[in-house]
């Protein structure tokens, strides 16, 4: 599952390698409005003709990734990290499907870490009852709670919680890195 995310990540960041630098900051209103220059990113990456990237930059999708991903200052991710500063490498690895399948893997491991940043931590699932288990004569009434016993393993948790790393990361907002300009690539 990571790894096909990966693969995907690493697609759409080599699509979008130098959005950045097509991008326009407009302060007219009280919300900035944020524009993206579809024709100067084509005509600077030499892709006027293409019918695909065309139909990509024209969609919804697109136009929800601008809005969201726009803003200079914002909370960076792995696919900022990818755009900005991986460009090289993964053309590096364009000849080179060991090195590929390698970087694959490193992203996976990143997008797995990012989703379970506490990977000690595991849940444990409650088996669903087997059919015709209501019909059961012999159901046994459900034990009382013991409120003093509550009480002792709430505290057991939060003294265990009180030395353990936060479960979530705070989004730390940052200057965007813009990346090489398009006309690099």
């Amino acid at each position: 599952d990571k790894e096909v995310r990966a693969i995907f990540l690493r697609l759409f960041a080599q699509l979008f390698q130098g959005y950045r630098s097509c991008l326009q900051l407009i302060r007219i209103h009280a919300e900035p409005v944020i524009h993206f220059h579809k024709a100067a990113f084509l005509g600077q990456r030499g892709l006027i003709e293409n019918d695909f990237l065309t139909k990509v930059l024209n969609g919804m999708a697109f136009a929800g990734f601008v809005s969201e991903r726009g803003p200079p200052f914002r909370a960076c991710d792995l696919f900022d990290e990818l755009v900005a500063f991986e460009v090289e490498r993964i053309k590096a690895e364009e000849g080179n499907p060991p090195k590929m399948i390698k970087h694959v893997r490193e992203l996976a491991e990143q997008l797995f870490r990012n989703e379970n940043p506490n990977p000690h931590i595991a849940f444990q699932k409650v088996p669903r009852p087997t059919e015709g288990s209501h019909l059961r004569v012999h159901i046994l009434p459900f034990p009382w709670i013991n409120e003093c016993r509550v009480q002792e393993l709430l505290q057991e948790g939060l003294a265990k919680s009180q030395g353990a790393p936060p479960a979530t990361r705070g989004d730390k907002k940052c200057v965007v890195p813009a990346g090489p300009p398009v006309g690099e690539f």
